[in-house]
């Protein structure tokens, strides 16, 4: 794990825009297409609207969500919403993207059809991560009911899973998915996030999810 600290999230945000370019355009020099998973929520926006600008090849990137609520598009909890809204616009907009809700499927048979086709895009070429104060990242949350499933090494590519105290079912991609992406970029902000991710190098995975994909990792925090 490399911690890279920021004087402000600002900061932050402009220069993992450009790191993430520049290796989305490095992996486009070696391959036909570059995979870039990245997480919903509010601490990826800003980095996404920067990133959404830069000019690269973006018709050879597959985009998809590190994880998703099962609800449709345009459900208020979407993270699809959100990536087509703050990523998927301007030069970006002419990137592939992922999807992994299929209507008419709960989130247990869906996953299974979605990760039966997800295996040109593994090993993931460059992954943004996000991470909670309770040491989860993507929807391997502590607790959880498939935290199991989705932290074995041989789980499928897309695994459903229900978050403690949430009603909404979710999938997420694997613990040894997320791990073996090819460049890993973990982005938070503030004391506490930074404290758990303190605590979390010193946890079991099970207890501590975040630390099952921290070996090689780029970490980016601001307060």
């Amino acid at each position: 794990m490399n911690l890279i600290e920021y004087a402000d999230r600002e900061m932050l945000a402009l220069n993992v825009a450009n790191v993430l370019a520049s290796e989305i355009k490095k992996c486009l020099l070696a391959h036909d297409f570059a995979s870039f998973a990245v997480p919903g929520g509010t601490t990826p926006g800003p980095i996404f609207d920067m990133l959404s600008g830069i000019d690269l090849d973006w018709s050879r990137v597959h985009v998809m969500l590190t994880d998703e609520r099962w609800v449709p598009e345009d459900h208020p909890m979407s993270n699809t919403a959100l990536v087509k809204d703050r990523l998927l616009t301007g030069p970006a907009a002419a990137a592939t993207f992922v999807p992994f809700y299929q209507d008419g499927a709960d989130a247990a048979d869906g996953s299974a059809q979605v990760a039966a086709t997800l295996g040109p895009n593994i090993p993931i070429s460059l992954l943004m991560l996000g991470m909670g104060a309770d040491m989860h990242t993507a929807s391997l949350f502590p607790g959880a009911e498939g935290l199991a499933a989705a932290m074995a090494q041989d789980a499928p590519l897309l695994c459903p899973i229900s978050a403690p105290q949430q009603e909404i079912a979710r999938v997420t991609l694997p613990a040894h998915v997320l791990d073996g992406a090819m460049s890993k970029h973990l982005v938070i902000f503030g004391d506490d996030k930074r404290a758990a991710l303190e605590r979390a190098q010193g946890l079991p995975a099970f207890e501590a999810p975040i630390a099952a994909v921290l070996g090689g990792a780029d970490v980016h925090w601001a307060a």
